[in-house]
């Protein structure tokens, strides 16, 4: 009976242990390690799914069919591994939390019968994905609480003077507005549609992308994402109000990151590019 307690203790433990893990495969063309379209759109649609979790790590593992010798197997599963990759920066993923990016060859065959072999080799041809977030989430660091933005716009500017939007952050990958960044636009072009003396570069800026690079904005599938984010702000200001002619807009990149959480990153600021003087 004793036995039986211990035996049934440990299946749950292990259960426990692999519900905090969630997988996935990317699967791919004999000898090729380009995604497919529709294995790239799974897994854009993964990273929806995960994007949100307090991720402690991620592990990808590439392999192979048993087709080719043991060097190239060994070469292409590493190539379909950095491709998976190469997705999550390109999706401003923090790579930070990526600490396995391993090719790991090809998977030995077990035949069942002869009608099996394409389908098994098929199977074969992956890269396996695991998750890790922490379980519970950890708690979050509270902001200290700062001037609004639109007491900053307010205030007394200066040519050179930069302004984080507040409360104007992205989803992971996409320049589109949400209703809560809308709502706070709309008291800052109020301040801005009053304050005619101010001229300003919108700035837009992306997370966790390898080096400096832009990053995919998954809409319009270009890597210009930092530049949408921009014009997006810059759209609907005009849409407010605000004349275009006194702005302009850039996008940064992943040449300024602030060093913190990365969802800070997917950020757009105002640099005040001009002021007016009084006329007397």
């Amino acid at each position: 009976m004793r036995s039986l307690i211990i035996v049934i203790l440990t299946l749950v433990c292990q259960f426990s242990i692999a519900q905090k893990e969630i997988k996935h495969q990317v699967y791919f063309l004999t000898d090729q390690y380009d995604i497919p379209e529709t294995e790239e759109s799974r897994l854009l649609l993964f990273l929806s799914e995960i994007e949100n979790l307090d991720i402690k790590k991620i592990s990808i593992y590439g392999f192979c069919d048993d087709r080719g010798s043991d060097s190239y197997n060994m070469v292409l599963s590493q190539q379909r591994a950095d491709a998976i990759k190469e997705v999550f920066s390109n999706n401003e993923f923090d790579e930070s939390v990526i600490t396995n990016v391993d090719g790991k060859g090809e998977i030995l065959l077990n035949v069942v019968n002869d009608n099996d072999l394409y389908k098994i080799r098929g199977l074969n041809r992956k890269v396996e994905i695991i998750v890790q977030p922490y379980d519970p989430p950890r708690e979050k660091k509270v902001q200290p609480k700062k001037e609004t933005t639109e007491d900053l716009l307010s205030g007394e500017l200066k040519e050179g003077d930069k302004i984080q939007l507040q409360n104007i952050l992205f989803r992971t990958g996409y320049s589109t507005l949400t209703k809560e960044s809308m709502a706070a636009l709309d008291k800052i072009a109020e301040v801005l549609v009053k304050r005619t003396d101010v001229y300003f570069t919108i700035e837009g800026h992306v997370c966790c992308t390898h080096g400096t690079r832009d990053a995919i904005d998954r809409k319009t599938k270009i890597r210009n994402l930092s530049l949408a984010r921009a014009k997006a702000v810059y759209d609907y200001f005009i849409k407010k109000g605000v004349k275009h002619y006194r702005m302009k807009f850039v996008g940064h990149k992943r040449k300024f990151p602030l060093g913190g959480e990365p969802e800070l990153d997917r950020r757009v600021e105002i640099l005040v590019t001009r002021v007016l003087k009084p006329r007397n």
